[in-house]
C-alpha cells in the first residue's frame, strides 16, 4: 500500500481546513470572552487590547497575569507539560519522535491556557497556540481513522496550515510555514493536501471569521531602486544580528528561572506574570495581542517615542513572561518587536534614505520573523499576504535573505528549534536531495 493515499489525503486536507478555521474562529471568540471579561468586566468575543481598559495602568491589574499564570500552573502540573511554550517545538517534537501523535488533552487544553495567558494580559498572539491546537486536530483525525505516520504527519501540518489561514489570512505563508517547520518534506504528495487545506480555510474565513481583508494594509510601498540596496543590506545585517541577539536572550532567562531552586515549572510562570504585570502597569501597550500597535507602526502614525516604548516594553513583556514557562505565542511579538525595531531606525534615517518609516518597519518585521524561525520564505510571504502588497516583495526578499544568514552564523538554532536541540534533539531544516549511486557516464558522445 502507497505510504500517501491521495484520495483519501485530499478530502482530509478539505476537512481540516473546515475545521482549523473553526478552531481559529473558537479561539479568538475565547481570548475576546477572557479579555472582555478582565479588562472590561463584561461579556464579550471580539478581541480587545488591555490598554483600552478603564483600570489599564492601576496598580491592581499587576495581579491580573498572576491570577492567569496561577491557572496555567495547575493545567501545567494536572493537565499537560505541553501547553507550555509557544507550542510549535512540542508540534515538531510530536512528528520528528512521537509519530505525528498529540493528544485530544493538548487539542483542548492548549487553546484553553493560551485564551487566559492573552486574556489576563500575556504579552503573546494567538497563532502559536493555533497552530498547535490545529495541528492536534489533524493528529487526532489520523488516529481516528488507520492512517500511516507519513499521513499523520501531513495531517498535522495541514490542520496547523488551516489554523493559520484562519487567524491571519495567509493561505501562501501558511502552508510555506508548516512545510518549512513542520513536515521535514518538500514532495508534491505532502504540499497537495496541505495546500488544500489551506485553500479551503481561506474560502471559509470570511464567512466564519467575518474579516477578509488583509491585516496591515495601510503601508506606503517603494520600488526597490539601486540606491536603496546599499540602505536594505544594513537593515539585513541588524535584523539578522537581532534575531540571534533576542533568540539567545530569551533562552537565557528560560535559563535564569529554571536555576530558581524554590520554583518548578507549574510555578515559574507566577513569577514571570508578576514581572509583565509590573511592565504592564508603566506601559499597558505591552500587554495583549497587540495588533493594533503594529497597524500603527506599519502606518507610520507612531511618532518615535512612542515606537521606541513599543520596542522595550514588548520585548520586556514577552521575554519574561514566555521564558517563564507558560502559555504563549512567538510570531505576533516577533513581528511587533520587529517592526517596532524597523520604525525606530525608518523615523530616525528617513531623511537619508528617503524609504517610509512603514516600509522600513515592514522590512525588519519580515526579516526578525524570517532570521529568528529560518522560515525565510515564509516570512517574505507572509508579509507581502498579511498587507496587501505583493510590490514590496523584492526588497523583503533581500532583506530577509541577508539577515537568515547573519542568524545563521551567529547562532546554531532558531528560535523553533533551541528548545528541541537543548533537549539534545536533532532537528534538521535544510531540505537536500539524496545523493543518486555513482555511476559511469557518457560525456559529449564518447
Amino acid at each position: 500500500m502507497s505510504e500517501y493515499r491521495t484520495g483519501r489525503m485530499l478530502l482530509a486536507g478539505g476537512l481540516l481546513g473546515a475545521l482549523g478555521v473553526l478552531s481559529a474562529f473558537c479561539l479568538t471568540r475565547l481570548i475576546g470572552l477572557a479579555l472582555h471579561l478582565v479588562w472590561l468586566g463584561e461579556i464579550g468575543f471580539h478581541l480587545v487590547e488591555p490598554h483600552e481598559s478603564p483600570w489599564a495602568g492601576r496598580w491592581f491589574t499587576l495581579l491580573f497575569p498572576v491570577i492567569g499564570a496561577g491557572i496555567i500552573g495547575l493545567m501545567l502540573r494536572y493537565g499537560s507539560r505541553m501547553i507550555a511554550g509557544h507550542g510549535i517545538p512540542e508540534a515538531m517534537e510530536s512528528i520528528l519522535y512521537r509519530d505525528s501523535r498529540m493528544n485530544l488533552k493538548v487539542a483542548i487544553l492548549k487553546p484553553l491556557s493560551a485564551a487566559i495567558s492573552i486574556g489576563t494580559g500575556g504579552p503573546y498572539g494567538a497563532e502559536g497556540p493555533i497552530i498547535m491546537t490545529g495541528g492536534a486536530v489533524g493528529s487526532l483525525l489520523g488516529q481516528l481513522f488507520p492512517a500511516s505516520a507519513a499521513e499523520r504527519k501531513v495531517m498535522l501540518a495541514a490542520g496547523a496550515a488551516a489554523g493559520m489561514v484562519g487567524i491571519f489570512g495567509t493561505p501562501l505563508a501558511a502552508v510555506l510555514l508548516v512545510t518549512e517547520l513542520l513536515l521535514f518534506e518538500w514532495s508534491a504528495r505532502a504540499l497537495i493536501p496541505v495546500s488544500v487545506s489551506a485553500a479551503v480555510a481561506m474560502a471559509l474565513r470570511a464567512p466564519i471569521m467575518g474579516d477578509s481583508g488583509p491585516l496591515f494594509p495601510d503601508v506606503r510601498v517603494m520600488p526597490l531602486a539601486v540606491g536603496h540596496l546599499p540602505w536594505y543590506l544594513l537593515f539585513g545585517l541588524l535584523a539578522g544580528g537581532a534575531a540571534a541577539g533576542m533568540t539567545w536572550l530569551l533562552y537565557w532567562i528560560e535559563d535564569r528561572y529554571e536555576a530558581i531552586p524554590w520554583l518548578n515549572y507549574a510555578t515559574r510562570p507566577l513569577l514571570g506574570a508578576l514581572l509583565v504585570g509590573i511592565v504592564g502597569v508603566f506601559f499597558p501597550r505591552a500587554l495583549g495581542v497587540g495588533y493594533d500597535n503594529i497597524a500603527g507602526i506599519l502606518s507610520g502614525q507612531f511618532g518615535v517615542g512612542l515606537v521606541l516604548a513599543i520596542l522595550v516594553g514588548k520585548f520586556a513583556a514577552w521575554s519574561l513572561s514566555l521564558g517563564s514557562g507558560t502559555s504563549g505565542g512567538v510570531l505576533a511579538p516577533i513581528l511587533m518587536i520587529g517592526g517596532a525595531l524597523g520604525g525606530l531606525i525608518g523615523h530616525l534615517t528617513v531623511g537619508l534614505t528617503g524609504l517610509p518609516p512603514g516600509l522600513v518597519a515592514l522590512a525588519f518585521m519580515a526579516a526578525l520573523f524570517g532570521a529568528s524561525t529560518r522560515a525565510t520564505i515564509t516570512a517574505i510571504l507572509f508579509a507581502a499576504e498579511v498587507t496587501g502588497h505583493f510590490d514590496a516583495l523584492v526588497p523583503l526578499l533581500f532583506t530577509c535573505a541577508v539577515a537568515t544568514m547573519v542568524a545563521g552564523r551567529l547562532l546554531p538554532y532558531s528560535i523553533m528549534t533551541g528548545k528541541l536541540v537543548r533537549r539534545g534533539r536533532i532537528v534538521v531544516q535544510d531540505y537536500v536531495a539524496p545523493e543518486a549511486p555513482v555511476r559511469e557516464a557518457v560525456v559529449n558522445g564518447d
